[in-house]
């Protein structure tokens, strides 16, 4: 039984888009699980009238329709003063109509964040973004201690989900035990994901 995750981001100096691509290294990882990543548009662009359906480069936008088909949700974006920035706030403010449907009810869901600093909001950021998942009635998954490198990382990695810090110029690269937890992290959604939807 094949189980499809949406990895989901906003990525504004391209940290959040590197950990995106970790996670999915994690969800593909596991057998009969696909990763299907996905962005949304910079709330600039979403006011243009020339607004383009589809990036220049990188990941196409999502759709309310990839978060219906999907069979788990994982997804992340930069905190902004310790919550998430208007642009991922603007996508989960359009999704009333699935709300009122039930279209993500039991269906489990993680996030992830990148912050400046190591005190710039992480934790806050990534609890902020689980409250739209909590209202859908989604299945939050966090980061256990059983990961070991959550116990040994001196830059980010917190039990709410994965974290990177990126530095004040934004171009710390991702520490190794950064990568292992957000590879460890589509892993785990994945395999909750597959077993979901087996007992259904």
């Amino acid at each position: 039984m094949s189980v499809n995750i949406l990895v989901l981001y906003y990525s504004r100096y391209g940290n959040c888009e590197k950990m995106a691509n970790l996670i999915c290294r994690g969800i593909e990882a596991i057998n009969d699980a696909q990763a299907i990543c996905k962005t949304v548009p910079d709330i600039r662009a979403i006011n243009d009238q020339e607004f383009k359906q589809l990036p220049d480069t990188g990941a196409p936008f999502a759709t309310l329709e990839d978060l219906k088909n999907a069979d788990g949700l994982i997804y992340g974006c930069p905190t902004h003063f310790g919550n998430m920035p208007a642009a991922m706030k603007a996508f989960w403010d359009q999704t009333t109509g699935i709300w009122l449907c039930g279209s993500l009810t039991n269906k489990p869901a993680a996030v992830f964040t990148s912050t400046s600093s190591l005190h710039g909001g992480q934790e806050t950021t990534l609890m902020s973004m689980m409250l739209p998942l909590l209202h859908h009635g989604m299945l939050i998954t966090g980061v256990p201690y059983t990961e070991t490198d959550l116990q040994t990382t001196k830059t980010g990695g917190t039990p709410y989900g994965a974290s990177h810090v990126a530095g004040p110029k934004s171009d710390q690269s991702i520490s190794n035990e950064e990568k292992n937890i957000c590879i460890a992290l589509g892993s785990r959604l994945a395999k909750l994901a597959i077993t979901i939807k087996q007992q259904a």
